[in-house]
C-alpha cells in the first residue's frame, strides 16, 4: 500500500509546489498515513485543510484501506 500512497502523493505534489509547499511520505501503518508538510505548508493556516480536505480525501477515495492521514 505504501507504493500506491506514494504514487498518489506524486500526483498531488505539483498542486502544493505551485504555492511553494510540498508533502513527504513518512510511513504507512495500519491504514494510517503519516506525512510531513514542508516548504510554505509549514505554519500555513490552511495546512490542516490541505491535509484533511485535500490529501486525506484523495487518498481515502483511491485507497479504501486508508483510515486517516496525519502530519508528523
Amino acid at each position: 500500500m505504501k507504493e500506491k500512497v506514494q504514487e498518489i502523493l506524486n500526483q498531488i505534489r505539483p498542486q502544493l509546489q505551485v504555492d511553494g509547499g510540498d508533502v513527504e511520505l513518512v510511513d504507512v501503518k495500519d491504514g494510517i498515513v503519516s506525512v510531513r508538510l514542508v516548504g510554505h505548508c509549514v505554519g500555513c493556516p490552511m495546512s490542516t485543510m490541505t491535509l484533511k480536505n485535500g490529501i486525506e480525501r484523495i487518498l481515502k477515495s483511491q485507497i479504501p484501506d486508508v483510515k486517516q492521514v496525519v502530519s508528523v
